[in-house]
């Protein structure tokens, strides 16, 4: 047990997945799987749109930012959990805890925002294919994308900043795998009602809004899909629709599931299955159900993979 006055400070336990000490191993390697591979997928695509002329377009610019954030995202809990495995003292400083809180629902946030973003330029680019280049301009796309950063920063400045002025002097055992808002919340030995109502409210601007629009955006985009007269290319927009759609719910509902509700309903164990949805599932299969399965993309990374070959030789 600890205790924190003003002027010293609590270490957290993250308790993780399990507490099984046979399992430990596995879930390291489970884990550190999920982060190679998602780490590989989205730097793939990063240099791609970098080293690849023909990718210069708003479509795999908001790709690239996207991989880029992915980068960032998962990075954010996987290497502390890694670490807290192996670890005879999985602890977390106050101080981290509370850069991590800030971290990641910065980018959380950011991601919401993006994938609406994402969905919007599709959107033009299918139900206003002769505008787009106009509508979707480069000063356009950055303001975009700088709108989603900043939109995720003041969210995350928010939630962090009256999360942490609480008092914690109770139980310091974190029933989950990162700082998140739910199980900090829970440790909190002062009201904690505020915090409830800012998050809920949050979760409406931030969270339900964004994922409103993108599948106002994907109705638009099936709607004029269904009007497309070649069989092949129904089935093949269908399809892209589709994979973007599963990605896109599974993201939203478990943030909304997760974020979207009042603390005496959270169940830590539950809980944690679910954050893994947004927090590993999702940043996993993002490079792959939105850039890897595109010719494009795929044709410049097996050219950037055989210069690098070849520059190996030589």
């Amino acid at each position: 047990m600890y205790r924190r006055n003003q002027s010293s400070t609590v270490d957290f336990i993250l308790l993780g997945f399990s507490g099984a000490p046979a399992l430990q191993h596995l879930l390291f390697a489970v884990f550190l799987l999920i982060y190679v591979i998602t780490m590989m997928g989205n730097i793939s695509l990063v240099f791609a749109y970098k080293l690849t002329p023909t990718l210069r377009t708003p479509m795999y610019f908001f790709l690239a930012n996207f991989s880029f954030l992915e980068i960032c995202y998962i990075s954010t809990t996987v290497p502390k959990m890694l670490s807290n495995i192996l670890s005879a003292h999985k602890t977390i400083s106050f101080s981290g805890c509370a850069i991590q809180m800030y971290c990641f629902v910065l980018l959380g946030g950011t991601e919401c925002y993006l994938l609406a973003v994402m969905a919007y330029d599709r959107y033009n680019a299918i139900c206003h294919p002769l505008l787009y280049g106009t509508i979707m301009n480069k000063r356009t796309c950055i303001q975009l994308v700088a709108i989603s950063w900043i939109g995720g920063a003041i969210n995350s400045l928010i939630h962090t900043s009256l999360m942490f002025t609480l008092s914690f002097c109770g139980d310091n055992e974190l029933n989950h795998f990162f700082c998140d808002i739910p199980p900090v919340m829970q440790l909190a030995c002062t009201a904690t009602k505020i915090n409830e109502i800012v998050l809920l409210v949050a979760c409406g601007c931030v969270i339900v809004s964004s994922f409103t629009l993108t599948i106002v955006s994907y109705t638009h985009i099936i709607t004029t899909v269904l009007n497309i007269k070649s069989t092949s290319g129904r089935k093949k927009a269908f399809s892209t629709c589709t994979s973007h759609l599963i990605v896109v719910t599974m993201f939203y509902g478990s943030a909304i599931f997760m974020y979207f509700r009042p603390k005496s309903s959270y169940s830590m164990d539950q809980d944690r299955v679910i954050s893994a949805l947004y927090a590993f599932i999702a940043p996993l299969l993002n490079p792959f159900i939105y850039s890897l399965r595109n010719a494009d993309v795929k044709a410049a990374v097996r050219k950037i993979v055989r210069q690098m070959v070849v520059d190996q030789r030589y």
